[in-house]
């Protein structure tokens, strides 16, 4: 695990919110502003880039408790904020928070496992070869 993993590490991500990233679009509602799944993606995106690993590690998301607070429509820029709060061996929780121009639009925690890729990808390898 890398020695650059601590307590207060902060990461951002942030899109424009656009036809392809609304809810009508990836099927989660039937209204075109910004959907909870692309939220999802951005708040984790926001944790990945909190974190600097060494080249043979990297990270999955295996847990998120969030609450979508406000909608947020087609032209807008958003953003989240990803700060790490707990650190259990490979174990890590971030408290993320999103936001839109005018507000907060989302809020909870996530958590992630740092994994080593080769293993992870080996595998992910061996359970479609045994699916054949």
């Amino acid at each position: 695990m890398n020695a650059e993993l601590r307590i207060g590490l902060k990461g951002k991500a942030e899109t424009i919110v656009t036809e392809k990233n609304t809810a009508k679009s990836l099927g989660s509602g039937l209204v075109d502003v910004f959907a909870t799944p692309a939220l999802i993606g951005l708040m984790e995106g926001a944790a990945v880039n909190a974190l600097v690993l060494n080249p043979e590690d990297s990270s999955v998301g295996t847990a998120l408790d969030i609450k979508h607070l406000a909608a947020t429509p087609v032209g807008m820029r958003v953003w989240a904020e990803a700060e790490l709060v707990e650190i259990d061996r490979r174990r890590l929780i971030f408290e993320v928070n999103a936001y839109d121009e005018v507000e907060k639009i989302g809020t909870g925690r996530h958590e992630r496992f740092i994994i080593k890729k080769d293993q992870f990808l080996k595998k992910a390898e061996l359970k479609a070869k045994n699916q054949e």
